[in-house]
C-alpha cells in the first residue's frame, strides 16, 4: 500500500497551495480495532451530496466507476509529482487494484472524482478512519472520517484549489455524517505545502505520528473548532 502523500514540488509554502494528502497509511476497507458500527440511516453517500459553489466553479463529488474512470485516474497516478507520494505508478492494473479494493469493499472507503463545473480534476478517498489500519497510531473516536486528495492536472495546482476544496469537502462530510465529530488526514510532515493547505482550511495539527513508511502530521478539523487560546 502507498505510505506517503501528494507532492511537495512546486512553489514554496506561502505561495498558493497545490494539493492535499494522498493515501497515507489508510487501508481501504480494512477494519481497525473498533467493533463494527452500523452506518446511521441519515447518512447520504457522496454521490447524493449536492454541488457546492466555490470561487473557481461549482464543485461536486462523484463516486468512481470502473472501468470508466480508470484511464483518467491511472494517468494522474503516473504524473511524477503524484507518483512520488501515492506510489501507484505503472500500468492501469496497479491503480485498478487500489481503487477496486474500495469500490468492491464494504463501503467504509469511498473513492470519488471531484468535478469542477463538470470537469473531473481531483481524486478523493473518504473513509471511516475509526475502522482503518490507522487506528493503532492515534486515539480514534467512533465515526472519525478520514480524507485523501490529489489534484489531477498540473494546471489545477498552485492556485489555491487545495485549500478551497478541502474547506468544501470537509463541510460536506460534516453536514452528511451527523455522527462524526471530526475529519482528519495524515500528510507526510515533509509535505509542508499540504500541511499548510490543511491549516488554511481550518484544520489543526494535533500531533506527529510514526507510520509505516513516513512520519505524518495528524491534521484534525473538529466539528466545533477549538477557539484560540
Amino acid at each position: 500500500m502507498p505510505t506517503a502523500d501528494t507532492p511537495v514540488a512546486g512553489p514554496a509554502p506561502g505561495a498558493a497551495d497545490s494539493e492535499a494528502p494522498g493515501p497515507g497509511i489508510a487501508g481501504a476497507g480494512r477494519p481497525g480495532p473498533y467493533p463494527e458500527v452500523a452506518t446511521p440511516p441519515t447518512d447520504a453517500p457522496p454521490g447524493d451530496w449536492a454541488p457546492v459553489p466555490a470561487p473557481h466553479g461549482l464543485f461536486r463529488l462523484r463516486p468512481v466507476a470502473l472501468p470508466r474512470d480508470l484511464v483518467l485516474i491511472a494517468g494522474w497516478m503516473n504524473d511524477p509529482e503524484v507518483a512520488a507520494f501515492w506510489e501507484l505508478a505503472g500500468p492501469p492494473e496497479v491503480t485498478e487494484a487500489h481503487v477496486r479494493a474500495q469500490t468492491d469493499g464494504d463501503g467504509r472507503s469511498v473513492p470519488c472524482l471531484g468535478l469542477l463545473d463538470g470537469r473531473p480534476m481531483s481524486y478523493w478517498e473518504i473513509y471511516r478512519a475509526d475502522h482503518d489500519v490507522l487506528t493503532p497510531y492515534y486515539p480514534a473516536r467512533p465515526y472519525d472520517v478520514g480524507i485523501h486528495l490529489l489534484l489531477g492536472g498540473g494546471t489545477d495546482r498552485g492556485r489555491g484549489l487545495g485549500t478551497e476544496l478541502l474547506r468544501a469537502v470537509t463541510s460536506l462530510i460534516l453536514a452528511h455524517r451527523p455522527c462524526a465529530t471530526r475529519v482528519l488526514a495524515e500528510p507526510d510532515v515533509r509535505n509542508v505545502r499540504s500541511v499548510a493547505a490543511f491549516l488554511r482550511a481550518g484544520y489543526r495539527k494535533d500531533r506527529e505520528l510514526e507510520l509505516p513508511g513516513k512520519r505524518a502530521a495528524l491534521m484534525i478539523r473538529d466539528r466545533a473548532p477549538t477557539p484560540p487560546a
